[in-house]
């Protein structure tokens, strides 16, 4: 797999998309769950405070009562209670004292400063002494931190939640005030992590090579669907246009290739067209040709005897060159029309260019008693290549004249619709095949060959006329009924601008 290779460059960029996806994807969940570790630790050490609190209040009545019992009263009584609870206060929390969690006690001394009176552990000592004068003085628990918690960093090494602190205020017997610490150390919540943690990174591991995986899969599907359509390119470069691209399924890559078959089809009828073409233009060439070799063998043998003879033969050379020179005049039609012709726009009335155009039809064609009728009187003006619309005005009227039986009726109407100029040439001529009409404006395409030949033409007119529509910014339409007529609808801009 070469390295500049797009399967190297997806694999490249999978693998950077999937490493950060999962990536991003795996620290939240870690997030997640070490904030929800973080909270039940927290409700852990509220639980442990307040189940302390409950302790050392029972045992404050206890010790009153006591005292009482022996009989002492007043401050003495007092006094006599707190020494009883003090002195239980370690018993009370050894049998509670877990390797998570640890207490301390502090009395109030005679200026109001907290001093540490007994401790479980090492564990249960911190300098939160804020901490505590805030739950003296608020007589509320307060809970605390001795330092921030790194999510982060337990990610990748052991899991630290940090220590949970709760400080409960007391009011002992003698009207001693007093603060329990009570410290929570998350071992169970930060376990739970350590051992989700490797797992974790397996899924992530197993997650981003699938990602890798699955996108090498699709890669090669389209690479391979792409080198089915090389293969067909080559193929159509060499000259086959027999070949077809595979089409199945619904996806992009199904509609390209309906595309792609689409383009080959008109290629092949395009081809094949062009291919009718030449043999029709070789066989026109061919026959005005042989006729006025023939002619020109008449005249040398005979044309100086004979004046009859001569005026024929020059006549019929006359007719042959005439129709040799309109196959030319087509071809170079043709080939101007693939060159960016330069417009001219100027302001002209284009119901006297059709006029015009009529008028020279009608001359053309007065044997066939045709019935010509035009725009309405009044000038309609647009700005354009004259020149150009007149030719396309003369390949559409003379099409009308050549396929219009003797005696039908050839028209060219106008109109203005809003910014742009609607001119449509009818007749009741033949008409056009609906299976031919979408053709109709494709190079060398003639509907009809032998009809074609009858009248001479050889495919070219309409594609030309559709070549200056398409210049002058406007478009063509056609619609025919055969045996009816056909109609040739052209809509201009009234005011076209040069490129």
């Amino acid at each position: 797999m070469r390295l500049s290779s797009i399967r190297a460059r997806v694999v490249y960029l999978a693998a950077i998309f999937a490493f950060l996806l999962v990536g991003s994807v795996t620290l939240a969940t870690y997030f997640f769950v070490a904030d929800g570790m973080a909270r039940s630790a927290e409700d852990t050490a509220w639980r442990f405070a307040q189940h302390a609190s409950r302790m050392i209040a029972r045992s404050t009545t206890s010790a009153k009562l006591a005292a009482a019992d022996a009989g002492l009263e007043g401050d003495e009584r007092e006094r006599e209670a707190l020494r009883r609870v003090l002195r239980e206060v370690p018993d009370m929390f050894t049998t509670t004292v877990t390797d998570d969690g640890a207490y301390a006690l502090y009395i109030a001394n005679e200026r109001d400063d907290l001093e540490l009176a007994w401790y479980s552990g090492e564990a249960a000592l911190n300098e939160l002494a804020h901490a505590r004068t805030l739950a003296l003085e608020r007589r509320q628990p307060v809970q605390s931190t001795p330092r921030a918690r790194d999510f982060l960093t337990g990610m990748f090494s052991a899991a630290d939640l940090g220590a949970q602190v709760v400080h409960v205020p007391l009011q002992l017997p003698d009207e001693t005030a007093g603060v329990l610490d009570v410290v929570y150390r998350p071992v169970r919540e930060e376990g739970i992590l350590d051992s989700a943690r490797i797992p974790m990174f397996v899924v992530a591991g197993f997650a981003i090579v699938a990602a890798v995986l699955m996108m090498q899969v699709i890669t090669s599907w389209i690479l391979s669907l792409l080198d089915t359509m090389r293969r067909t390119a080559d193929s159509i470069e060499a000259g086959r246009l027999d070949v077809r691209l595979p089409v199945e399924g619904e996806h992009e890559i199904a509609d390209l290739a309906r595309s792609l078959n689409a383009l080959i089809d008109r290629l092949a009828r395009r081809a094949d067209v062009q291919t009718r073409f030449v043999a029709d233009a070789s066989h026109e060439l061919a026959t005005p040709v042989a006729g006025i070799r023939g002619y020109v063998n008449i005249l040398r043998d005979w044309g100086a005897e004979d004046p009859e003879m001569r005026t024929e033969a020059l006549a019929a050379i006359d007719r042959e060159s005439r129709r040799m020179a309109r196959l030319c005049g087509d071809l170079l039609s043709v080939i101007r029309s693939e060159e960016a012709a330069e417009m001219r726009p100027v302001r002209y009335d284009v119901d006297s260019v059709a006029r015009e155009v009529l008028a020279s039809a009608a001359t053309r064609y007065m044997d066939k008693k045709l019935e010509f009728i035009g725009p309405d009187e009044g000038p309609l003006w647009i700005t354009g290549d004259r020149d150009r619309i007149e030719e396309l005005l003369s390949i559409l009227v003379d099409n009308a004249c050549k396929y219009t039986p003797a005696g039908g009726r050839v028209s060219v109407s106008t109109h203005r619709r809003r910014d742009a100029v609607v001119i449509k040439v009818s007749d009741t001529g033949v008409g056009i095949p609906a299976s031919d009409l979408q053709n109709v404006f494709e190079r060398f395409y003639r509907s009809d060959a032998s009809r074609s030949k009858q009248t001479g033409g050889f495919g070219l007119g309409l594609a030309i006329a559709k070549h200056i529509v398409d210049m002058s910014g406007g478009t063509i339409s056609v619609s025919s009924i055969e045996n009816e007529g056909t109609t040739f609808t052209i809509t201009l801009p009234r005011h076209r601008k040069p490129d």
